[in-house]
């Protein structure tokens, strides 16, 4: 399991969970070459805002991905459609 850093793109994490060896699913264009293997998920929240971001990362923490949601339960309850067979353990940073 890779724990992400305390912050992701300026935002700080607050839940994060990880999905081993297998990718959670993939983003981005049908072409192959184009989309990217997320392996980790993270609730994170900016100082200066009210809202909660979820963000797909890939197998080194980098974001590739972002969702705006009102709270954190929000973040964690509506993954996209390719996230929902995945199993998760959110973790608490």
């Amino acid at each position: 399991m890779i724990e992400p850093p305390n912050y992701l793109d300026g935002a700080k994490v607050i839940k994060w969970a990880w999905s081993g060896r297998e990718p959670f699913g993939t983003i981005g264009n049908t072409n192959d070459d184009e989309k990217e293997e997320v392996f980790g998920l993270a609730v994170c929240k900016y100082d200066d805002s009210d809202n909660f971001y979820r963000f797909s990362c890939d197998k080194n923490c980098q974001v590739v991905n972002d969702a705006l949601h009102n709270s954190i339960e929000d973040a964690i309850e509506f993954l996209p459609e390719q996230y929902k067979n995945a199993e998760r353990n959110w973790l608490t940073k």
